[in-house]
């Protein structure tokens, strides 16, 4: 039997799956972004209901047991449901969890997969005909084995409406503070990011991060040089052949090599690091937007509002207002 629910009324029900070997790690995040602090803020708590398929002493990977008060029971009664990085993506879900995944979504409940959760969601038939995303090291492990599920290998996570998957590790905190974001806001998630010291939105794809194998010549050290020069000048106007003569690399060279490493194209790897510098910028100075603008290497005011609004669907001037708001 599972444990009597908590004296929550009302409250929006988030059940997080514990299994087996479970990363402390992932727990903890869907934990900490759905937890207390929010009620610090004003806004309504979550009812935060950890569960697994048996209560009591659940080993972890990390060598130490956490103690689960309730059962998958609760899924019958959650809103959301989060389901952490699967330890081992070569084995099965148990049917119980799959069953229970199949009727808390065919319930209404809103699903999530962090990182390898995803490969439970796709057992349980929930992914299927859908766009997803999972940790980039499985991604052909997961095409391959679910053939009907369309793979987003660049997304950091993705929102399909009532199913989310995110990509691996950190990634999984973006796609939390997204769905915190979608139930109260900007301003909140924003404040939250804030008290874990993590960026409340990350510019680009998880392709950047991908461990791309480089040629081992002088080319690549003078490539990481390049790129470490290019982040302390984002003032400067850069471009592919400013880059490449700086590498001592022809154009071809240069762009094959760039991509490589980073998973991107020059333009796009630095407008990322640009709306990064700029979000830093409006976050911790007090520098005019044409000044950061400036700082930033976007040349305008107008630029960067443009790239600014398309990457997060907001102005600058009002996401320094959201952010330094307390």
């Amino acid at each position: 039997m599972s444990t009597s629910p908590i004296s929550y009324e009302k409250a929006h029900t988030v059940a997080v799956v514990v299994f087996d070997g479970i990363s402390p790690f992932h727990l903890s995040v869907p934990c900490m972004v759905f937890g207390d602090d929010l009620a610090r803020l004003g806004v309504p708590r979550y009812r935060l209901l950890v569960c697994a398929m048996h209560t009591g002493l659940i080993p972890t990977m990390s060598g130490f047991n956490i103690d689960v008060p309730y059962d998958l029971s609760v899924l019958a009664e959650a809103d959301t449901v989060i389901v952490p990085a699967w330890h081992d993506p070569d084995q099965r879900p148990p049917q119980a969890l799959l069953d229970a995944l199949r009727m808390a979504h065919a319930r209404g409940s809103r699903i999530v997969g962090l990182c390898l959760g995803a490969f439970v969601l796709a057992e349980a038939g929930l992914l299927d005909g859908r766009v997803a995303s999972t940790h980039w090291v499985w991604g052909d492990d997961f095409s391959r084995k679910y053939p009907h599920v369309k793979l987003d290998k660049k997304s950091l996570y993705v929102d399909d409406g009532d199913i989310l998957t995110s990509a691996g590790t950190a990634a999984a905190i973006d796609c939390c503070l997204h769905l915190l974001r979608c139930d109260h806001g900007a301003d909140i998630a924003n404040k939250i990011a804030r008290r874990m010291v993590v960026a409340p939105h990350r510019a680009g794809g998880q392709a950047q991060y991908i461990e791309q194998v480089m040629p081992k010549d002088n080319g690549s050290d003078h490539l990481t040089a390049t790129l470490d020069w290019a982040m302390e000048n984002l003032n400067q106007p850069l471009s592919l052949d400013i880059l490449a003569n700086k590498a001592a690399m022809g154009r071809r060279t240069f762009t094959r090599r760039f991509k490589l490493k980073t998973g991107a194209t020059v333009s796009e790897w630095l407008l990322n690091h640009r709306l990064a510098s700029a979000q830093r910028l409006l976050e911790t100075t007090d520098k005019p937007i044409d000044r950061i603008a400036e700082a930033a290497g976007f040349g305008s005011t107008v630029s960067l509002r443009q790239h600014f609004a398309t990457a997060f669907s907001i102005s600058p001037a009002a996401y320094r207002r959201q952010y330094r708001r307390q």
